[in-house]
């Protein structure tokens, strides 16, 4: 019988591929819940011990020792405990064996459910160690059943869950097929431990190229960044540790064998390996590889990259719906704008003429503003463009009329200081600028202003002698002064004319 237990203790321990001693400690956990079921051991404090080697069961009921016990089925007095062992003192846990000889079916069946409960939760708690310690890391496995909403994964000891947002759309599913996963949690829930997967995560080309390029395991190449765009293409730098190694080449392979098996595994998934470089501008420049590329100026303020291409390299560089130039951004982390040679060419030229106009603008501002710099105040600037020097600008403005005849000129300083000496001085004339003119006042009459009434162009016209109009004659009027009157008389105005007979009109005036 005992030769019989143990040998299903250890067909259960490899069934579910858990240590013995986990076994045995299930089984003891459950025989103390069966014996505690019994009305003869129910009250006490039960402890079961199965011997390995044999696989004897034995029950003890613990006692604590104590001077004068109260309750005999779970205190037990000094020299009592002293008879069952010699050192026990007060205090200590003594145990006393009352293995019954049999137990009833409710203590089997109550067994039986805790050995099982037990051996569920060591085994859930083995799985989600061991696939905690695989985060990150890629799992083979095979599609066991297609939901609409995710797909189960057979991955050996537990089963794994692809979500829909982690499926590649360009891939076909289908059960029974086997693939590679990435591992991207491992969490603990009421039905076990949760292990979720991925087939679009850019770490899964990562695992891709450590399993299938030696170097880069050995870590003699090193992956610096990886982008990627599932199911499409992806872009991997690389750079070497050690001197004389090809890292681009290594992860090739020869005849291009690595890169292909990486390929195959992804569907078809197009994979450029690009060289990484110290350099920002090298670095960009290989990033948009198969392209070719002319300049690259980076802006560190904005992390801006411009880059220019030939013509003919532009679509080739940003790719079919801008996606060279996207993986490429992700790869380096700048922000690329990318222009054609010519493009770029026409910018620096209408830059240029900008910069010119506004130049001119400049200058003819300053030369028409009345406050211009002063003669002498310009910098004395040589026929060559180049400033002149100190000493020979001040003699050149102090004495002008030496300097015309070419033998003075070509003495030294000294001697045309002393050459200015002898000739007698001329005065200075000092310029200065004149003041701009100020416009004449002119006197304006109120008859130019007002519009003058019919009568007052009549009498004017009469005074100066002109024609009234296109057919009449010219009339000299002469007004005689009008007398002055006195108040209550009358006063007589007189209106001669030469060639019609002479009258007069009164004018009674109050």
């Amino acid at each position: 019988m005992k030769n019989e237990f143990l040998i299903a203790i250890t067909q259960l321990s490899a069934e579910k591929n858990l240590p013995k001693e986990i076994v045995f400690e299930a089984i003891e956990a459950a025989l103390v819940s069966a014996y505690k079921k019994d009305n003869l051991v129910g009250s006490q404090n039960i402890a079961v011990k199965i011997t390995p080697n044999t696989g004897e069961v034995k029950v003890y009921a613990q006692k604590t020792v104590v001077e004068e016990p109260t309750d005999p089925k779970l205190e037990i007095s000094l020299p009592d405990a002293i008879k069952l062992n010699k050192q026990a003192q007060l205090g200590d846990v003594v145990g006393i064996e009352v293995t019954p000889f049999n137990s009833g079916r409710i203590a089997a069946q109550t067994a039986k459910q805790v050995v099982l409960q037990r051996l569920r939760e060591a085994e859930r708690e083995a799985i989600f160690t061991e696939y905690a310690g695989k985060e990150g890391d890629i799992v083979s496995g095979i599609i066991q059943h297609i939901e609409p909403r995710q797909i189960i994964v057979d991955i050996g000891k537990t089963e794994a869950v692809l979500p829909l947002a982690e499926q590649v759309r360009t891939e076909h599913y289908r059960v029974g097929q086997r693939l590679k996963v990435y591992l991207v949690e491992v969490s603990r829930s009421n039905k076990g431990p949760q292990v979720i997967v991925s087939r679009t995560h850019r770490n899964l080309l990562r695992r891709l190229f450590e399993m299938e390029v030696p170097e880069i395991y050995n870590g003699i190449v090193e992956i610096k960044a990886v982008a990627r765009e599932a199911g499409h293409r992806g872009k991997v730098a690389v750079w070497a540790r050690q001197d004389g190694v090809d890292p681009v080449g290594s992860c090739v392979g020869m005849r291009g064998i690595r890169i292909q098996n990486i390929v195959n595994e992804l569907g078809g998934e197009r994979v450029d390996v690009v060289l990484w470089d110290p350099s920002q501008e090298k670095f960009i420049a290989n990033a948009l590889s198969p392209a070719q590329v002319t300049s690259v100026e980076i802006e560190d303020a904005e992390k801006t990259a411009n880059v220019v291409v030939p013509d003919r390299q532009l679509s080739l560089a940003i790719g079919k719906e801008g996606q060279n130039v996207r993986l490429a951004a992700k790869l380096s982390g700048w922000r690329i704008d990318i222009k054609s040679a010519s493009t770029a060419e026409a910018e620096r030229e209408h830059k240029e003429a900008e910069a010119a106009a506004a130049l001119a603008e400049r200058l003819a501002a300053e030369k028409e503003s009345p406050f211009a710099p002063a003669a002498a105040e310009i910098e004395p600037v040589a026929a060559t463009g180049e400033p002149v020097a100190a000493e020979t600008a001040i003699v050149a403005e102090e004495s002008p009329a030496i300097e015309e005849h070419e033998e003075v000129a070509a003495l030294p300083a000294v001697a045309r200081q002393e050459a200015k000496e002898t000739k007698p001085a001329e005065p200075a004339v000092e310029w200065t600028q004149p003041e701009p003119a100020l416009p004449k006042p002119q006197i304006r009459f109120a008859e130019e202003v007002l519009p003058a009434s019919a009568e007052r162009d009549e009498r004017k016209a009469a005074k100066k002698g002109k024609k009234r109009g296109p057919g009449e004659e010219e009339e000299e009027v002469r007004a005689a002064p009008v007398a002055k009157a006195k108040k209550g008389h009358k006063a007589r105005v007189v209106y001669e004319e030469e060639e019609e007979d002479d009258y007069s009109y009164l004018v009674n005036k109050r």
